[in-house]
């Protein structure tokens, strides 16, 4: 991350989907920084637990498809920071070894696929913030972003293909956007930005990377230096937008 950038102290940071991938990537480069009090570190399941070494660390197992593990989840916060100022949802579903794929026609889609990918890819951030929202409110800057992704986008849609997930993804995208107009009713200084991280080179793009361009496939850690860096450069008139790792706007 630029180290001219300046930031604001946090009191509390969330990460959803922290254990792996560009949510563990975000909690790493975030410990290089010395600008907030407390870190929660949220997954489904925690194999590996050193991150809990660090005294701002608190890991949490939770599933955030389930309403009462989001309620508890906001429990569990509020009893150790009375407020958030950087919630970030790296959540998300693509695909599943054995069983659910992207499809390639409109032959392979079905229900199924259709409200699983809607569940986690859509559902899982409106409901994550509607869970956090009073560690959310007051008149202070504060951030929620959540990972998106091009193919959700209707104006960029022209190859086809990928009907549930590149749907869901465009759900998100509305949601998300609804949410920022009303969480600005509630505190004017808050941002709710989406979050394009490009092709990274994680578990969930492995079975898609033969036909990335050279210099297009990044690491975790790239891209989550580049979030941040994304994310810091934001003010509340650009809440309710669409940002690519490389700060420019994406069409809806």
């Amino acid at each position: 991350m630029d180290s001219n950038v300046r930031h604001e102290r946090l009191r509390g940071v969330l990460i959803a989907g922290a254990s792996r991938g560009i949510g563990r990537a975000l909690v790493d480069s975030l410990l290089q920084r010395d600008d907030f009090d407390c870190l929660f570190a949220v997954a489904r399941s925690w194999d590996d637990r050193t991150l809990s070494a660090d005294p701002r660390v608190q890991l949490i197992e939770s599933d955030l498809t389930a309403d009462s593990a989001r309620d508890s989840l906001a429990q569990t916060v509020s009893e150790r920071c009375d407020q958030l100022d950087l919630v970030i949802n790296t959540v998300g579903f693509l695909h599943e070894p054995g069983g659910q794929q992207p499809e390639k026609s409109l032959r392979q889609l079905n229900m199924a696929a259709l409200q699983h990918s809607f569940a986690v890819n859509a559902g899982v951030p409106i409901l994550l913030a509607q869970a956090l929202l009073p560690l959310l409110r007051g008149h202070r800057h504060c951030v929620f972003a959540s990972l998106s992704a091009r193919v959700g986008s209707i104006g960029d849609n022209h190859l086809g293909g990928w009907y549930a997930y590149r749907a869901s993804k465009a759900a998100q995208n509305m949601l998300m956007r609804t949410f920022a107009i009303e969480w600005r009713r509630l505190n004017r200084e808050s941002i709710c930005v989406l979050l394009h991280p490009g092709t990274t080179d994680t578990g969930l793009s492995a079975p898609f990377q033969t036909n990335v361009p050279e210099g297009k496939l990044f690491t975790a850690r790239f891209v989550a230096d580049r979030l941040l860096a994304v994310i810091d450069e934001r003010s509340p008139a650009d809440s309710g937008n669409f940002y690519a790792w490389d700060g420019q706007a994406i069409p809806w």
